[in-house]
């Protein structure tokens, strides 16, 4: 077998963020104040109607106030003569000494007007301390009541994430008076009522054919192999065994495939410390005699990095994407780099290879059941086309997510992210 390069040096890829799928931690997250959420505009609407209300009250106390205080065309009293006066407001000017009625008539007009004024403009100040704080109040209660208006609308949007996250099982149950949101909860209900029955139905379905399927296939391998260990049997006979058999066993992996893609599919409810760099240290061992046939080299560095998850299903994701990498490679001087690495808090299982160059558009088609590169359900001896999709459901099934990316120089780098 010739010697095969060492794989070249590549920095390690920054962390791409996961496409868009719902969260159902997200609620748990702070937002920022200026999020336009439908809290923070009730609360704006609920405060600035207060606002503009208490303007508009302010205003019209304000020109009543202002219209009462008007002072009146005559004198409601009369001064003797010989009357000293005593002038007890410090607003008011002092008198220059006697005065005549029409004199002492200008003298308490201008002290009148001056006392309004002061008195307009108090109680201004006064109304519009008392406006805003009010307003402060109005926004701080509008703020409140709006979050318990919105707390079954809150309630309906983490049932649906948890839903999102693979658990058809809940449900809203909104109680409560019979209006729209509780209609609007009751009519999710029924959705997801008819999601988790089809889901049920469908996966019940291929976990009864696979199991149906498994009887026949290990009697046809049973009779096979009993044919094909006669001494006896003629060549032609001997050749058409091996075929059927090939046959029978390719089948078989396709059920095996099927099982396994409908339990990953379920949500785990045992979860268990798993090591990620013993589960791929497995997969690489399991692989390292058709890797040696094929004249791939297998490389990487994995330190220890645990998750919480099924031990057997991460085993069959790290098999499969080390598998695929072997097979799909290049014919001579092939590598498989398989490393695991923690980033921002997340277990990431890397396997990159050579091998023929991917379209980027092709990436994606990749992932789907018994699609191959540029081929649809076609033969092959390299797979029954379900390892892919098993590799992405069990990533869901464990709340991450599985990503490819084309390498220019040919091959794929297939990154598995699980939150630890």
């Amino acid at each position: 077998m010739a010697s095969s390069p060492s794989p070249p040096s590549t920095p390690p890829m920054p962390a791409a963020p996961p496409k868009p799928q719902w969260d159902p931690h997200e609620d748990d997250r702070p937002h920022g104040w200026l999020r336009p959420t439908i809290r923070i505009r009730l609360t704006l609407l609920y405060g600035g109607m207060f606002l503009i209300a208490g303007v508009v009250l302010l205003t019209i106390i304000y020109l009543l106030a202002a219209r009462a205080l008007e002072r009146g065309t005559e004198l409601p009293f009369t001064f003797p003569a010989g009357t000293t006066e005593v002038i007890t407001s410090p607003v008011c000017p002092a008198t220059p000494g006697p005065m005549q009625e029409n004199e002492f008539e200008e003298w308490l007009a201008e002290c009148t007007d001056t006392q309004r004024a002061i008195a307009l403009d108090q109680l201004l100040r006064s109304s519009l301390l008392a406006l805003l704080g009010l307003a402060v109040a109005a926004f701080a209660f509008g703020y409140v009541m709006a979050g318990r208006v919105l707390s079954p609308l809150g309630r309906i949007t983490r049932t649906a994430r948890r839903v999102a996250g693979s658990d058809l099982h809940r449900r809203i149950e909104l109680d409560g008076p019979d209006d729209e949101l509780k209609e609007l909860a009751d009519t999710f209900d029924e959705m997801l009522d008819r999601l988790d029955r089809a889901f049920t139905a469908q996966q019940r379905f291929v976990a009864n054919a696979s199991h149906e399927l498994r009887t026949p296939l290990a009697i046809n391998r049973t009779l096979l192999e009993v044919q094909l260990s006669d001494p006896d049997a003629s060549p032609e006979v001997t050749q058409l065994g091996n075929t059927l058999l090939a046959t029978n066993e390719r089948s078989e992996q396709l059920v095996e495939g099927l099982l396994l893609l409908a339990r990953s599919e379920n949500e785990l409810v045992d979860r268990k410390p798993v090591d990620l760099a013993e589960v791929a240290g497995q997969a690489v061992e399991q692989t390292r005699g058709e890797a040696r046939t094929r004249g791939v080299e297998l490389t990487g560095a994995r330190p220890p990095l645990y998750v919480h998850g099924n031990g057997v299903l991460l085993e069959r994701v790290a098999l499969n994407l080390v598998q695929n990498a072997v097979r799909y490679n290049v014919s001579e001087g092939g590598w498989v780099r398989v490393e695991t690495e923690a980033r921002h808090g997340q277990a990431v299982l890397v396997v990159e290879n050579t091998g023929p160059v991917v379209p980027a558009y092709e990436v994606d088609n990749m992932f789907e059941p018994f699609r191959r590169l540029r081929t649809q359900r076609t033969g092959s001896d390299k797979g029954v086309g379900l390892g892919l999709s098993i590799v992405r459901s069990v990533a869901r099934a464990h709340g991450g997510y599985v990503r490819a990316e084309p390498r220019e120089s040919g091959g794929l780098v297939m990154c598995v992210v699980i939150p630890v």
